[in-house]
Formats: C-alpha cells, structure tokens, sequence
C-alpha cells in the first residue's frame, strides 16, 4: 500500500498548482481541464492530487500551462 501512496504522490501537481498568484487561479483551472481533457472540477482535483496517472502528452501539456506562468517545479505534494 505504502509504494501506491509514494506513486501517487508523484504525479501530484500540487507543488506547481500551489505557486500560481491567486488572481490567476480561474483562467489556470480552465487551461488544466483543457489540457488534460476534462469537463468537472472533480476530474481536475483528481489529477491534480494523483489519483489520475496523466499520459504523457497530458503531463507535457501540464506542463506548458505551468511554464506559460513561470512555473517550471510542477511535479509532486506541495
């Protein structure tokens, strides 16, 4: 159980979604449910904490929405 909770942590974007200024917060939100293809605030949390391993185009886009802020520590808890 320990290693499925380490994985998880892993894929967590937490410690980028927690640097973002909060007046920028909505207009993020709404590029991440783009990028990772998803229509609910749920399904983003669930990537967002990593119970949802993205597939790798998802985690590059993720990323480039993180990198358009200037946030390049994106992966991992906060």
């Amino acid at each position: 159980m320990e290693n499925t909770k380490e994985k998880t942590k892993s894929f967590s974007f937490q410690r980028g979604f927690g640097q973002i200024q909060n007046k920028d917060l909505p207009a993020v939100r709404k590029e991440l449910m783009k990028a990772l293809g998803v229509t609910s605030r749920m399904s983003l949390n669930n990537y967002l904490n990593g119970k949802v391993i993205p597939k790798v185009p998802q985690a590059e886009a993720v990323e480039t929405v993180f990198n358009r802020y200037g946030i390049t520590d994106i992966w991992g808890e906060s």
